[in-house]
């Protein structure tokens, strides 16, 4: 069993009148089978409504499922017993840093989780340099959280879910409030923790760029996955993806577009880098 695995996954929002009768049932995710072992990066891509962050929302046991099983490190987050746990070993990241900040230095920012979790205060300071370090935020410590840009804060809450020890990181869209600069520097970040402290990286996001050194993306529509794969299996997909109302990375589309005028390029282009290669070869 991976560190995340659903099975037949269901959830349901109903919306009942005034005397508690269903007027309406949503079926937002449906059917929903992953595996995700520890230490790999996912990437989970979708249009607003697809259901991507219900999905994240249950990762964490915010949300509980309707029909169907998840398990986050072997546990069942149906049983109620192992909600606190589930949310120790999956932490959670949401867009706007803003509402995870609560405190006005960033370092007590940093130590508030731990510190709720019982962990001994010595230990508590140790886990804030070692995080703070980890996401290049060490040299702002002392400074209030207001004075940071949109993506130190995002950083900042990054360090907070750290320092409470989590084996896996759910980000759902992180970087939606973010500008490029703040984007890059986020997506640098988790990448780096990924590929050094091998955490286990779910990645939720509408930027398709942000995904191209994912081990695995998931695209999702209407409650379902659609397609999986690598992201060069899943980006040489332009057509299939567009039908989804997605796009794909600027470079894999002019790739994209020069096969259809005949260039023997690859599908799946994912860097600049790449494409240029490809582009000598035929030359």
């Amino acid at each position: 069993m991976g560190i995340i695995q659903a099975e037949n996954l269901v959830h349901e929002y109903i919306r009942r009148d005034e005397d508690g009768n269903v007027e309406e049932i949503n079926r937002a995710l449906d059917d929903i089978n992953i595996d995700i072992q520890a230490g790999q990066f996912i990437a989970i891509l979708g249009h607003n409504g697809s259901g991507k962050s219900t999905l994240a929302k249950h990762l964490n046991a915010i949300l509980m499922p309707t029909e169907g099983t998840l398990w986050v490190d072997g546990m069942d987050t149906l049983d109620r017993e192992n909600i606190w746990k589930v949310r120790q070993s999956a932490g959670m990241v949401f867009q706007n840093p803003d509402n995870q900040i609560v405190a006005n230095v960033v370092e007590e920012d940093v130590g508030f989780g731990p510190e709720n979790l019982g962990v001994p205060t010595e230990d508590i300071w140790k886990r804030v340099e070692e995080c703070l370090k980890d996401v290049r935020m060490y040299e702002f410590r002392k400074a209030s959280p207001n004075h940071l840009s949109g993506g130190q804060k995002q950083r900042v809450a990054i360090a907070g879910i750290l320092a409470m020890h989590p084996k896996c990181i759910v980000l759902d869209e992180p970087t939606a409030m973010l500008d490029p600069v703040g984007r890059k520097e986020v997506i640098k970040t988790i990448t780096r923790l990924n590929k050094e402290e091998n955490i286990t990286v779910i990645l939720i996001t509408h930027y398709m760029e942000e995904v191209v050194n994912a081990d695995a993306v998931l695209v999702m529509d209407k409650g379902r996955i659609v397609m999986q794969g690598t992201p060069k299996e899943v980006f040489s997909k332009v057509d299939k993806l567009k039908e989804y109302r997605l796009t794909v990375p600027e470079v894999t589309l002019l790739a994209h577009k020069l096969r259809q005028k005949g260039v023997p390029v690859s599908k799946g282009i994912l860097t600049t880098e790449q494409l240029v290669e490809e582009i000598k070869k035929v030359m």
